[in-house]
């Protein structure tokens, strides 16, 4: 069961909320549609419900909002629009992302291929997807958790027909199975057709929660569509003819010289014009949405409504006994009369028959049901048609149910990172361009003796800013985060919030690594060209390497850092590459000028600082720390670690104040 109370979004530049108090609930075994023209507030009310838009009002997902639900993706499954993935990477690769986020075996990422028709394209591109097959995708990463509730924004919207059959039988294959199907439509014919339920709104507030036969009675009319140059005189005319003719027909003007002609035929318009010279430009059958309940100011200022007389001049004549009594007739406040048939499906209006007009004594109220006892010969009450019974959906359709809930595991966020990380060709592509141009560089630098050993291996020549290796490594980190905001896949999920503590962990760590081992990779190659080209004698190795390496790692560390904290902070790949450029561009220079300020000015020394940690300490470590804890100080009391260390420290407090404050969490 899903419950949405009071959802009310926040308003915008002073205009009125999207969502104004909106309240309803679609039940589970069943598929209810959320249906609304464009700008009614339709997809605001779906990411409502999901706390993606700020505003009031709660939504339960059977009895818990999904901020208390433990795996979120077992329980809702969403589809926005289109496949928020990188263009780069694979259906199969999309998925498997997806199964590591959301807990599930990455088997499930193939079963979920062959379910929705996609097994033949496992290793297509997202961005050379098709419509129909981003959707099938998009539906498939929708299902990949086995949810109890779906949440589909416009799922129909530009599939061909067959498409469309298809995503429909599979959506009311998981209803049949007890789950929910929630999704936004602004067709209504398309919503009598496929939902049990239609939940109608405009400009944000609720007009009309039914059942779907209701709605299709209702809801849906029949009309004739014309469009002519002199369409007052036709409305003038078409209306005359009925009152000569005590016909109920209704005469609506709409824009431009469009009519709309409700309790006529195409056959009876089309004579009349012709029988009083009016050019006709169109002339067609359609069924429409009468559309919200007009205020009374707007029902005043709408064009020319011609309501049928109300006296009665003949009695009616019975219907023929052979023929079945058609349903009863209602009557509006304006004096029209429509039958409560008038927008069933096609295939059971063919087979009723035809309404006959029911003149009346008197106006009756709206809503209200003319019987035989206003008649001068009193008719049997009408029987209300039962809609035909909907063929059962085919429930193979739908994947093997998921083993019961698992247990929270920290190991979700690493496996999600590593296989973003290594799921698209970026990664590999910057890895190759960093360890070329250092082998270039390093090469180049070693052609001039006087070159330092450390700047020839870290291939740092004076007119960069930043070796290209940390530079990579920041690209690399900034790219972390920025793809999660560039392309959100997570941000559906609600529980999986880039902006996660686990998360952020996750991709701390595993941005490390890749800086670290592509520093070490950097080294490498950059030891093995200047064996090959100079030989091995040039290159021999100092005594103090193990600070070397350390400086060497925690530059590359610190860089990739410093881009992944900024991309998240400002939530763009821009920002954490300005970040990474920032620190010895702006940063290490003001460093340097506060040490020139303080140089005359006594400094005290933290000599004999191992020993007084190792008296705090609850254990004693080995002497042996004594020296990395004083390898560690001296690179930071150097400009750039201090740099970086100022940096890291600001990103870091900025993130955690502005990004951890949410109720979600992995």
């Amino acid at each position: 069961m899903l419950q949405a109370i009071g959802l009310t979004s926040t308003p915008r530049r002073n205009r009125p909320p999207a969502v104004d108090d909106l309240t309803f609930e679609a039940r589970p075994g069943g598929v209810t549609a959320l249906l609304g023209a464009t700008g009614s507030g339709k997809s605001t009310a779906l990411r409502m419900m999901l706390e993606l838009e700020p505003g009031r009002g709660v939504t339960y997902f059977r009895g818990r909002p999904l901020h208390r639900i433990a795996h979120p993706a077992r329980e809702v499954g969403v589809l926005l629009g289109d496949v928020p993935g990188h263009p780069a990477r694979t259906c199969r690769g999309q998925l498997r992302m997806l199964c590591a986020a959301a807990g599930v075996p990455a088997s499930r990422a193939d079963d979920m291929l062959d379910i929705v028709g996609l097994a033949g394209l496992r290793e297509q591109r997202l961005g050379t997807l098709s419509l129909g097959m981003e959707r099938r995708l998009a539906l498939a990463a929708a299902l990949l958790g086995d949810p109890h509730t779906l949440l589909l924004d416009e799922p129909a919207a530009g599939l061909s027909p067959r498409e469309n059959h298809w995503l429909f039988n599979l959506l009311r294959a998981h209803a049949a199975h007890g789950g929910t199907v929630l999704y936004t439509t602004a067709d209504p014919k398309e919503a009598a057709r496929t939902a049990d339920h239609v939940v109608t709104i405009d400009q944000g507030r609720l007009v009309a929660d039914q059942e779907a036969a209701a709605f299709a009675r209702t809801r849906l009319r029949p009309r004739v569509a014309v469009r002519t140059p002199h369409a007052a005189r036709l409305a003038a005319v078409v209306s005359r003819e009925a009152r000569a003719a005590q016909r109920s027909v209704e005469v609506v003007a709409e824009e431009g010289n469009r009519l709309c002609v409700y309790g006529s035929d195409c056959a009876e318009i089309g004579e009349t014009a012709f029988r009083h010279g009016v050019l006709l430009h169109q002339l067609a059958h359609e069924t429409g949405d009468t559309g919200p309940v007009p205020t009374p100011a707007a029902a005043s200022a709408q064009a020319p409504h011609i309501p049928a007389p109300t006296q009665a001049s003949a009695p009616a004549s019975c219907p023929d006994p052979a023929t079945p009594p058609g349903p009863a007739a209602t009557t509006s406040a304006t004096g029209t009369v429509s039958t409560p048939t008038a927008g069933a499906p096609e295939h059971l209006r063919l087979s009723l028959p035809e309404p006959q007009p029911v003149p009346s004594a008197s106006p009756l109220p709206a809503g209200a049901v003319a019987t035989g006892a206003t008649l001068e010969q009193a008719e049997p009450p009408a029987p209300t048609p039962v809609p035909a019974a909907r063929p059962q959906p085919d429930t193979g359709l739908l994947p093997p149910p998921l083993a019961p809930r698992p247990v929270r595991s920290p190991l979700r966020p690493f496996r999600y990172e590593l296989r973003r990380l290594l799921g698209v060709p970026v990664t590999y592509l910057t890895a190759a361009a960093v360890l070329v141009a250092s082998t270039f560089l390093a090469v180049f630098l070693a052609r001039f003796g006087g070159t330092p050993l450390p700047t020839v291996l870290a291939a740092w020549p004076g007119l960069l800013p930043l070796p290209p290796a940390a530079l990579g490594a920041g690209l690399l980190g900034a790219l972390s985060f920025g793809d999660e905001y560039r392309h959100p896949v997570l941000s559906s999920g609600r529980g999986t919030v880039p902006r996660r503590l686990g998360l952020l962990l996750a991709k701390v760590t595993v941005t490390a690594a890749t800086a670290l081992l592509l520093a070490l990779l950097v080294a490498l190659a950059d030891f093995g060209a200047l064996r090959l080209v100079y030989g091995g004698d040039v290159i021999p190795v100092p005594g103090n390497w193990p600070a070397l390496c350390a400086s060497w790692a925690g530059l590359s560390v610190g860089c990739a850092w410093a881009g992944l904290l900024a991309a998240g902070l400002f939530r763009a790949t821009a920002a954490g590459v300005a970040a990474v450029l920032a620190v010895p561009v702006v940063i290490t220079p003001l460093v340097q000028l506060v040490e020139r300020t303080l140089a005359g000015a006594s400094v005290r020394s933290i000599a004999g600082l191992p020993a007084r940690l190792r008296e705090l300490a609850w254990t004693q470590w080995p002497y042996e720390i004594d020296r990395w804890l004083l390898a560690g100080a001296r690179l930071v009391a150097q400009p750039v670690g201090t740099a970086l260390v100022l940096s890291l420290t600001t990103l870091a407090c900025a993130y955690l104040f502005t990004g951890l404050r949410r109720r979600a969490r992995w």
